[in-house]
Parts: C-alpha cells; structure tokens; sequence
C-alpha cells in the first residue's frame, strides 16, 4: 500500500475543470498520485455513440505529462451499463424517477474501481466539492465549503467502506470561480471547458430516445388531477417525471405533471406557474442507508435534520421519523417535486454532515 512512508493516491480524473484542478493541488501538497480515467461511454451498444472521451482522454494525457504522473485508462463501460444502466432503465419502468449520477459513484467509481485498482492505492481522490472529517476515530462525509456547488448529494449513497478511502481536494475552495483561476495559472486545458451536463452514457442521444429504444411507446390519457378532465395524451408514463412542465403539448398553460398511475399509464397535471397540488410537507424514505453511524437519538420521537430531494444549493429543515418500513420527514415548509425513485439525503441540522439516504417512495 505505502512505498517509502508515501501515501499512494489514485487520482480520478474526467478532462473537466475540477477533476483537472485537484492535480495542481494534489502536487502541491507533495503527493504524487497516479491518474486514472474511467471509460463508460456507450460506444458499443446499439444506436449509442461515444461521450468526448477522445478529448477527454487528450486532456488528462496532458494533465499527467505536465506533471510527470502515471496515468491509466481503465474501461468500466460493461460493467456501468450492467449496473448503473441497468439501474436506470428498471427504475424508470417502475413509473419512478431514477438518479444515475448517485449510483454511478457508489458502483462504479468507489465500487468497480475500487474492484479492479483502487484497492491498490491508501487514497482516491475526485473532483467532487465535498470534504470529510474526522472525529473520534471515525471518518464523517462534510459539505463543502463552496455551499452552492456542494455535490454530497450525489454522495449520499456511498458506503463508509468508500469514504474510508476519500479525498477530495476541492473542499475547502470556496468558489468554483477560484477553481477556474488555478486551472488558468496552471494553464490547464480544461479552465475554459464548461461544465458537462446531463448523462454521460447518452453520449449525443437525448433521454426521451434513450427511454423509448428500451421501453417502447404506450399511448395513455393526461387527466387534469383537479377535476379528472382528459387534457390530452401521452405515449408512455415512463417519459414523465414529478414536477415536470415541459413537453407535456397542452395548450392554456403551465402545466405540471402531478402524479403517475402506472398500471392503467395515467398522467395527473394541474395547472398553474406554482399549483399547490405540487406541494407537501412529508417523504417518506425507504432503503435508508447511514454512511457513517446511525447518529440519531430518539428518531422515534423526532430528530431535527437538514434535507435534500434533488441536488440545489438549499437545505431544508425537518424532522426526522422512524418508521417500521423506513424513515418519514417532516418538513418545516411544504416542497414541490417530491419525485419517488429519487434520493433524500439527510444531513445533521447545520447541514455540515451528510448522514445518509433513502429511496423517496409514495
């Protein structure tokens, strides 16, 4: 594991800005890790064409020469698409909204890799806007000092096992502005890149034909939920999602889809830029997973708690309920697009450690 008393780090790095930036900083501190990048484009399956990993691949090369680092290529692609792709499109099936970012990190980045050449190495460091504590012996994962980028959300699921194994360099950065600054004095050639959007394994097909190649097209009526009016139809619940406005082709709107009803393929709307019916005050956690320790005292009775049910800048305050089939939240104020399949992560009540997840359900 150490050679010569030095901590051996595997360094994952993807060609964007902030994977890029944890090089300088790494270097700085006097490690000298060994750069991998993961490959899970898609290449190789039918109707998929690559992510920019060509370009990606130039950028780390570079990255890893500059500083006379090892650098790997390791090809997860099977593996991600039996497992996070696997995942996603069995979730979406279901009528539930599925997050293939929080399951792409526990799987594949601190799961698969770890398999196959993490296990190597004392560390594993990303480009995540996190941090970790630790205290008592025990290895806590922290939000980020930079709150609006913070990304713990989509770490939410990981195991203590992975996080034993974490270190993420951009933690105490308090704004991704001063991450651009280095990556600029570094003269790195990702300081201008933008940040990458959507799914990776996509590559240039949207969502809407990633789910119908897979799931096919079922036409079924869109019912206003208010008064159970058919508005018009649809070709397929699992094209929908909780709290969605766009591509719904009704006219005299905003319209927003309410709520799904799988078995008879029933999308509820309601209308309105912000209709109430959107709104509610309780989630309902199941498959709730601590990452650390079950910290809480008396979740029967209620544990103040800070929130998350989609990744945002804001923590919500609540209250935290055992029940025999998971977990409910109480929240202080009702929310909009409580979308189940998703996670709701919960952190203590300063929103400074991320405690855990569980699986919204209905």
């Amino acid at each position: 594991m150490r050679q010569g008393g030095k901590v051996r780090i595997a360094s994952l790095v993807s060609g964007g800005v902030d994977s890029s930036v944890t090089i300088p900083l790494l270097v700085e501190q006097g490690y000298k890790p060994t750069i991998f990048y993961i490959k899970i484009g898609m290449e190789n399956k039918p109707g998929f064409t690559d992510c920019p990993s060509e370009e990606d691949i130039e950028i780390t090369s570079y990255i890893a020469r500059k500083y006379g680092l090892e650098m790997e290529i390791i090809d997860l692609h099977e593996t991600y698409w039996n497992t996070v792709v696997k995942y996603t499109i069995d979730t979406v099936s279901k009528g539930l909204t599925p997050n293939p970012d929080v399951m792409c990190n526990r799987m594949i980045k601190f799961g698969a890799f770890e398999e196959k050449m993490g296990h190597e190495f004392d560390l594993i460091t990303t480009g995540h806007y996190a941090d970790t504590l630790e205290k008592d012996g025990k290895k806590y994962l922290k939000t980020a000092a930079d709150k609006v980028k913070d990304q713990t959300y989509f770490l939410g699921r990981i195991t203590y096992q992975q996080l034993s194994k974490l270190m993420f360099p951009l933690g105490k950065i308090e704004n991704k502005s001063r991450v651009r600054e280095i990556a600029e004095e570094m003269r790195l050639p990702s300081a201008h890149r933008p940040d990458s959007q959507g799914i990776c394994f996509l590559g240039k097909i949207n969502y809407r034909e990633f789910i119908k190649r897979y799931l096919g097209e079922k036409e079924g009526p869109i019912l206003e939920w208010e008064t159970g009016k058919k508005l018009g139809t649809h070709q397929g619940y699992w094209f929908y999602t909780i709290g969605q406005r766009k591509g719904l082709g009704l006219s005299q709107g905003p319209w927003f889809v309410i709520k799904k009803n799988t078995v008879n393929n029933i999308i509820y709307v309601s209308k309105g830029y912000d209709p109430q019916s959107q709104y509610d005050n309780k989630v309902y956690l199941e498959d709730f997973q601590f990452i650390t320790e079950n910290s809480f005292d008396n979740p029967d009775g209620g544990e103040p708690v800070t929130f998350k049910i989609r990744h945002t800048p804001e923590f919500t305050k609540g209250t935290l309920y055992r029940q025999d089939n998971g977990y409910l939240i109480i929240s202080e104020k009702k929310i909009s697009g409580i979308a189940p399949g998703q996670f709701g992560v919960v952190y203590d009540f300063d929103g400074s450690i991320c405690i855990g997840s569980g699986i919204i359900s209905d």
